[in-house]
């Protein structure tokens, strides 16, 4: 996971955004909103979803090039870090 406390503000700054985001989208639809701009908002949280993903990957990738481990945890391996990256392509 992210060992710097600025990526972690990073990532959660992120996830509380797709979080009030995807409130809007579920108020949007329960009032009955434009299709258009549910999924405009819906678009948006999931690039908010993504960009998080990536933050934790990149981070992940970073610690595993330069051998940093957390709790005595291996680094990821190359495998797992692509089937990460992969999961969010």
């Amino acid at each position: 996971m992210i060992d710097d406390q600025d990526g972690i503000a990073v990532v959660l700054n992120r996830l509380r955004r797709a979080h009030g985001q995807l409130a809007g989208v579920i108020a949007m639809i329960e009032a009955g909103r434009d299709c258009k701009d549910v999924v405009t908002q819906l678009a948006a949280v999931s690039r908010a979803l993504d960009r998080a993903g990536f933050k934790i990957v990149a981070t992940g990738m970073r610690q595993c090039m330069t051998g940093e481990h957390r709790d005595g945890k291996p680094p990821l391996s190359e495998t797992e870090l692509e089937r990460l990256f992969l999961a969010l392509a």
